[in-house]
Formats: structure tokens, C-alpha cells, sequence
């Protein structure tokens, strides 16, 4: 027990430490260079901006708009994300007892891509720059909400309903879906599926500001549910044997996962593969014990599309790959890994 509290401790430092360091070079890196000094530049204007002071530094007045402005935002959306993400796939993970499951298993991104579709085809998305976020996650909160309603049955919610039921859903919203695509422009089109591929050039702080509730109210329902889902890796008769309500602790559990996966969908877009490999990777690493896991998931998360965002930025500069390309080339050798593995169990 003392070694795996060592162990995590590591982990954690090393987590933090890499996130710090892939922090730096994400605020130094891109396609507007920055000075040799462009740390004292930041500093000099923020001591300006908190004094009052008038700063008269044009250089040091870009580089605090390049950092603070575009940069940071596009860093804090990747951690907050990726974590979200993260947090929902181990959530799925321990409620289904598969490392398999993912977020993708309520319909979620169908229903967010739905969501995006619309506010594209119908005008909306040129009008504003939120409606196609915002769209997102109705469409997201929409699917798992009709997924859950026709999982439930006298004796509860049927989880293998939930996976036959989102599967189901995900085809008919994707034959939905080409339908849109079928009356819409080329550009609307293109727009499309360019938002599909997930990224997160051109984010802001309104970006982050109207789904970070969603990532909140979802990582403290997750942290909530630790004991929960050890319990219910002994079965569902064993956690209500112990005192634990099931079926509040199966709808604490989807709908942390959903706002969760809402929120980062709108922060990102689509990002494949974080919630489904990161959760296993720390759990071969730290064992199923979640108190442990959900915390060291969430930083691996971050620091996994964190990682992405800065390697498509830098591959081909001053082009850019989208970070969920990058996800999916580095998660589906992982995942045909796992598959491989697992072949020939239930």
C-alpha cells in the first residue's frame, strides 16, 4: 500500500512537471515569433496593467496579446478538454467494467455533431461564432438524455441497453446527419468537417467560459462517484449490498459523463481516443482503485491533447495539423493494442 502511495505521488509529480514544460514551450512556440525576452515583456505589461502605469513597450504590448490573448486560451481549452474527456472514459470504464468503453458510448458525439450540423446548414454558425458550440453540446445533452430514458426500466437502468440503445442511436443520427450534409453549400460542407476532425486553433476565453460549468459540475459528480465505482467492480448486488444506491449512482455517473464530454466537445470539438486510452494507461499503471486513477487520468488527459495540440502546431509550421488527427494516429495503433489483447474474452 505504501509503495503504490509512492508510486502515485511520483506519477503525479512527473504529470505535473511534463504539463509545466509542454506549458512553456506551447506560449513560446507558434507562428508568431516571440522575442528572446518575451517573458520580461509579460511581465513588465502585466505590472503595467496592475499599476495602471501607461505601457509605452509596443513589443512588450504584442507579446502580452500573442501569450495572454491567443495562446493561453488555446492552452487551458487543451488541458480542460483533454481531462474532461479523460474523467468521462474512466467513468465509463468502471460503470460498464470494460476498458473498451468510452464516452462515444451514450451517442454523445453523434449527438454533437448533429448539434453542429444544424447550426451550420441553417445559418446560425455565420451569425455567431458560439452557435455552433453551444449546438453541440444541446445536441450532446440531447442523445444521452434519450439514451438514458429508454434505458430505464422497473428494476433501473439496463446497462447493456445503454451501449445496444447508443449504438443504435449513433447509426440513425449519422444517416441524419448525411442528410443535412445532402441539402447543404460546399463551404457549409467543408466547415463542417473541418469542425469534425477537432481542434483548437482560434480559441479564446469566450470559448472557455460557457462550457467550463459543464467541465466543473461533471469532474466534482466524478470525483463524487470514487467509492461508487470500486464498489461496483464487485458487481451491482455487492455495491447495494453495501449501502450504495445503484441507480442514483448510475445517473450521477452518465451524467457526469456527459457533461463532461459536452463540455470538452464544445471546448474542441470531437477529440477521439483520450477518453478511451488514458483512463486504461494510468490503470495498468496505478490499479483500479479510483481515488487514485480519476485524479492522474485527468492530468494525463490534458497533458495528452496538450501534447497534440503542440506537435500539429510545430510538424509542418507554420501549417497546422488538427489535434484530433494527431489523437487518432497515436490512439488507434493503442486501441487495435487493447482489442488484440482482450480478443477472445466476454
Amino acid at each position: 500500500m505504501k509503495n503504490l502511495q509512492w508510486k502515485s505521488i511520483f506519477i503525479y509529480i512527473t504529470l505535473v512537471l511534463l504539463t509545466l514544460v509542454l506549458v512553456f514551450f506551447s506560449l513560446r512556440m507558434g507562428a508568431a515569433p516571440l522575442s528572446e525576452n518575451w517573458l520580461s515583456e509579460i511581465f513588465q505589461y502585466g505590472k503595467a496593467l496592475v499599476t495602471g502605469i501607461p505601457q509605452s513597450n509596443a513589443a512588450a504590448q504584442t507579446t502580452w496579446a500573442i501569450v495572454m490573448d491567443i495562446r493561453l486560451p488555446r492552452i487551458i481549452a487543451a488541458l480542460l478538454a483533454g481531462g474532461g474527456l479523460a474523467l468521462a472514459g474512466t467513468l465509463m470504464q468502471g460503470l460498464f467494467q470494460n476498458p473498451l468503453a468510452g464516452p462515444e458510448i451514450l451517442g454523445i458525439s453523434s449527438g454533437a455533431s448533429l448539434g453542429a450540423v444544424v447550426a451550420i446548414v441553417t445559418g446560425l454558425a455565420a451569425s455567431s461564432f458560439t452557435a455552433v458550440p453551444l449546438s453541440a453540446v444541446l445536441g450532446a445533452l440531447g442523445s444521452a438524455s434519450f439514451i438514458y430514458l429508454i434505458s430505464r426500466s422497473q428494476t433501473g437502468t439496463v446497462l447493456l441497453t445503454v451501449v445496444l440503445a447508443g449504438l443504435a442511436l449513433s447509426g440513425f443520427l449519422g444517416g441524419v446527419i448525411s442528410t443535412f450534409l445532402l441539402l447543404a453549400r460546399p463551404y457549409e460542407i467543408n466547415q463542417f468537417i473541418f469542425w469534425t476532425m477537432g481542434g483548437l486553433e482560434g480559441r479564446l476565453w469566450s470559448h472557455i467560459s460557457y462550457p467550463l460549468p459543464l467541465i466543473i459540475i461533471g469532474t466534482l459528480g466524478a470525483l463524487a462517484s470514487t467509492r461508487k465505482l470500486d464498489l461496483f467492480a464487485l458487481g451491482e448486488e455487492a455495491a447495494h449490498s453495501s449501502g450504495v444506491g445503484v441507480e442514483r449512482s448510475k445517473i450521477l455517473m452518465l451524467g457526469s459523463a456527459t457533461l463532461l464530454t459536452a463540455g470538452a466537445i464544445a471546448m474542441a470539438g470531437p477529440i477521439g481516443f483520450i477518453g478511451l486510452i488514458t483512463p486504461h494507461f494510468f490503470r495498468l499503471l496505478l490499479g483500479p482503485g479510483h481515488r487514485i486513477l480519476l485524479p492522474a487520468a485527468a492530468l494525463g488527459g490534458g497533458l495528452f491533447l496538450l501534447g497534440a495540440d503542440l506537435l500539429g502546431r510545430t510538424l509542418i509550421a507554420p501549417f497546422e495539423i488538427k489535434a484530433g488527427v494527431i489523437t487518432a494516429l497515436l490512439g488507434s495503433p493503442y486501441f487495435l493494442f487493447l482489442v488484440i489483447r482482450r480478443r477472445g474474452r466476454s
